[in-house]
């Protein structure tokens, strides 16, 4: 049997419910998928700041997952907040959402485009794209202007969400879209059939890059820049 948990970085547990949703639909036999909530943190995550906030809580739920013999874990927050870090403190595979989808899609095509949530975070999903070698891929990052707490309230967010990508590879001439919130998981199948390319949600691609990684028996190395911190006094302030 395999646990996997994945953690929402945000403290909106509504949100854990559609994120953990996804992910279970995808997981294989004998992959059991736990939807965690943050203790800790913003109820959204839509700025640097916000990030910041976020990792403490990503990096206690690791915690209490290692000391309940989780397998591995899915960030699921575009930004990948705590990603390095969580890789310290866990045993097993740690994937981000935009790291999985950004690879997953550029499987699919020879270029890709983001649609991300407000105008601010176009930025961080450059810098991600970077980081992850993704630049030659990605041919453009695109905001629908909605705030993350509205793509489940607003009743008008998957028609927003599904025009934005539809601009977005009209503009880019891109061959898949990536989705960049976690919010956005549930819009993946429908967005892909309006617009007739692929649909990446970063969800359901983390959860099988994790899967995939236990079942090859693959943990994170502990040699290096993700061995576990070593031991020493934190001030709670």
């Amino acid at each position: 049997m395999t646990r996997i948990w994945v953690i929402n970085p945000n403290t909106t547990r509504a949100m854990t419910d559609t994120i953990a949703a996804c992910a279970a639909a995808v997981a294989g036999p004998g992959v059991i998928v736990t939807g965690i909530t943050s203790e800790i943190g913003p109820a959204s995550i839509e700025s640097h700041y916000d990030e910041a906030l976020s990792v403490p809580g990503v990096l206690r739920a690791v915690a209490q997952g290692e000391r309940e013999g989780v397998d591995g874990y899915v960030i699921a927050c575009f930004g990948d907040p705590g990603l390095d870090a969580a890789r310290e403190v866990a045993t097993g595979p740690v994937i981000g959402i935009a790291e999985a989808a950004m690879q997953a899609a550029s499987h699919l095509g020879t270029g890709f485009s983001i649609v991300t949530t407000l105008s601010r975070t176009i930025g961080q999903s450059a810098h991600l794209a970077e980081r992850y070698g993704m630049q030659r891929f990605c041919r453009g990052i695109h905001a629908c202007d909605m705030p993350v707490l509205d793509l489940d309230s607003d009743p008008n967010a998957r028609k927003v969400v599904t025009e934005a990508c539809r601009e977005a590879v009209e503009i880019d001439g891109s061959d898949a879209v990536v989705l960049g919130c976690a919010g956005m998981a549930d819009m993946c199948d429908e967005i892909s059939r309006e617009l007739g390319v692929p649909v990446v949600d970063g969800v359901s691609a983390a959860t099988l890059t994790v899967q995939s990684l236990v079942t090859m028996g693959l943990r994170t190395s502990k040699r290096g820049d993700y061995a576990t911190p070593p031991v020493k006094h934190y001030s709670a302030g």
